[in-house]
């Protein structure tokens, strides 16, 4: 060790003194020992050196070899040897934090990025890139720099022809990483989608092919990425990319992760990957082939759909348990505990989406495109469905038991089985009988009344009051009155909204199923419920020509009327007479239409308009207004 002190000393005094030299060519002979003897670890001499040389003949060095320094003599055919060395020696001078985070090497950003723009950059594209790294990562006023010069399309432009595994790659990749902790993804994202979108789909190729430590970096680069909210223009240029293949190598990275023995934080990674992969291609991505190294026979295309449900359904088992510890059984004393609440909310949601997702492909392969997954792959599959459903409802009926019924998890899980009950509403038939009152009460933590959790569960309520069993177990738990509700709140003045008629519908057919069995059902509506009811009808349907509207508005006015009388209603101090004109102008127009040359409208709105007319015989007496209105 004294051996190499007693060496490495007279080099750096000769580097010195050189370096202190009245001509330039001492001091470029000076600069060339730099490159030779001084280690990148050395920063104590690394920082003698720069102090010694001064920053502008740094200056002065850097702006010849790019060709916009004056130059004399024959400097003009050295201007590559300068640059090489210019660059060379900056890169290692920022190794020293404080000289990297010095307005001096930030101001040099601008320069560097025009020398990475042209062609004559590939001899010294390594020392730029270490350049820009070191600077941006010392200070946010290098990466602001970088940002506002453009760095990101330059960088876009060169990751692409980094060699897979490469130290240029691997130093590209840190970069990405620490702009994306000093910038705003959602600037970047917004500001330059089609760069990102490029740099992305060469990380997912490195995430792909490499079997090694930058693997794993890749997997966190692309999950701290897709873990953004803001990220649609992203989304809309990776769809338009020319090259596909990008797709398919996210496809062989998170089946090797999922597939392999990794850290569960990882794995966890993997999901966030297949969640936004699923966001930008569609469910139908999950089935595509797999390549992985080391496997010699073929893998079977559903391969990543299993992983990915599987670890989906581990995710949900273990997030849910935790869950309900942290809720109902650990001390609520830690500071950080609404924090770990609200984490693992966050993961349980992801992994409930994976699920969803999931069961929207079932279903789409089984109504169009079966061939894509064979028996035994769709038998695993729904049996894994079906045993997550089960344990999502134990942890419904656990938050019942402890009273809890708000909550973004809980009415996540809700969500989550209206999905799967939508397509199988026979699953789990005893729980959901037992739970069903509890599910329509779950509140989100920003609602004061339950809405969006019996909007997830109208497929499923629809399906089930086909029946009068089904129609039973509704109402018994008080159901029909928040079917009621939430239809109410689609379509009255104080309507909540809603992005297409799908859930208006859908509840207006659950109630229309009700009504008409309610002799074998007898349930009560109070004189308040019908006339909110009644008043949300006539808001809906008085400024709409849809006829599908008018004869589902109508057809429940009927059977509602089945419940009062006109009397009843104009005493009641919340109906006023517009409202009553309203109806009447609503059966009025629905009735219109029966008789010879009906329109092809109500031809297809036949039993609708069938409901109305013999429910207009039976109560027509009552209401004298409407029968007034009818045969004008």
């Amino acid at each position: 060790m004294e051996s190499q002190q007693e060496q490495s000393s007279p080099a750096l005094d000769d580097c010195l003194k050189l370096l202190k030299g009245e001509r330039d060519e001492q001091r470029l002979a000076g600069l060339l020992l730099v490159t030779k003897f001084c280690k990148g670890d050395d920063l104590p001499s690394l920082r003698r050196i720069y102090d010694c040389v001064g920053v502008r003949f740094l200056d002065r060095l850097l702006w010849t070899g790019a060709g916009k320094g004056t130059v004399t003599g024959n400097a003009g055919g050295n201007r590559d040897a300068y640059l090489q060395l210019s660059v060379t020696v900056l890169a290692a001078f920022c190794r020293v934090p404080d000289i990297a985070a010095s307005q001096d090497m930030v101001s040099k950003i601008p320069l560097v990025l025009e020398i990475l723009s042209k062609e004559s950059a590939s001899s010294v594209l390594e020392e730029c890139y270490e350049f820009l790294y070191l600077v941006s990562s010392a200070s946010e006023d290098g990466v602001l720099t970088f940002y506002e010069s453009g760095g990101i399309k330059v960088l876009a432009s060169h990751m692409p022809t980094f060699p897979d595994g490469s130290h240029q790659m691997e130093l590209a990749m840190k970069f990405v990483q620490v702009l994306l902790s000093k910038l705003s993804l959602d600037v970047v994202c917004n500001g330059y989608p089609l760069e990102l979108s490029l740099i992305v789909a060469t990380i997912a190729r490195q995430f792909a092919v490499l079997h090694d430590a930058v693997k794993f970096e890749a997997l966190h680069l692309l999950s701290a990425i897709f873990s953004s909210n803001y990220l649609a223009p992203l989304y809309d240029a990776l769809r338009v990319l020319p090259n596909k293949n990008w797709t398919n190598f996210m496809r062989n990275g998170i089946a090797a992760i999922l597939q392999n023995r990794v850290a569960p934080a990882e794995k966890f990674q993997a999901l966030i990957l297949a969640k936004a992969m699923i966001s930008i291609i569609g469910e139908k991505w999950l089935i595509g082939p797999i390549q992985l190294p080391n496997l010699e026979e073929p893998i079977s295309a559903d391969r990543c759909l299993l992983l990915v449900l599987g670890q989906s359904r581990v995710e949900v088992a273990v997030l849910l348990n935790e869950l309900a510890y942290l809720k109902y059984e650990a001390s609520k004393s830690s500071s950080s505990f609404d924090e770990t609440i609200h984490l693992k909310q966050r993961n349980v949601a992801i992994a409930f989406s994976l699920v969803e997702k999931i069961i929207k492909l079932i279903s789409n392969l089984s109504e169009n495109e079966g061939d894509l997954l064979d028996d035994s792959t769709s038998t695993k599959v729904i049996k894994g469905l079906n045993e997550t459903i089960d344990v999502v409802l134990e942890y419904l009926r656990d938050a019942k038991e402890h009273g809890q019924r708000k909550g973004d998890d809980l009415l996540a899980s809700v969500r989550v089985i209206g999905s799967y009950l939508a397509e199988t509403p026979l699953a789990c038939k005893e729980k959901v009988r037992e739970l069903l009152g509890f599910m329509l009460s779950i509140e989100s933590e920003e609602e004061t009344r339950p809405f969006y959790s019996v909007c997830f569960l109208l497929p499923m309520l629809c399906q089930l009051t086909m029946k009068t069993e089904g129609c039973k177990a509704l109402v018994s738990c008080g159901g029909h009155k928040a079917v009621i509700d939430c239809l109410v709140n689609l379509i009255g003045r104080d309507s909540c909204m809603v992005e297409d008629n799908g859930s208006i519908f859908l509840a207006c057919d659950t109630i229309l199923n009700l009504f008409l069995k309610k002799e074998q059902l007898l349930f009560p509506l109070d004189e308040s419920t019908v006339t909110k009811f009644l008043k949300a009808l006539a808001y809906w349907t008085e400024n709409i020509n849809d006829p599908s509207v008018t004869m589902m508005a109508s057809s429940i006015c009927s059977l509602l009327f089945d419940f009062t009388s006109e009397d009843a209603l104009v005493g009641h101090s919340n109906f006023d007479e517009s409202t009553l004109n309203s109806l009447c102008r609503l059966i009025a127009r629905s009735m219109a239409s029966w008789g010879q040359g009906m329109s092809s409208d109500a031809e297809a709105n036949m039993d609708l308009l069938e409901i109305v007319t013999a429910g207009y015989n039976r109560w027509a007496s009552r209401f004298p207004h409407v029968r007034e209105a009818v045969e004008r």
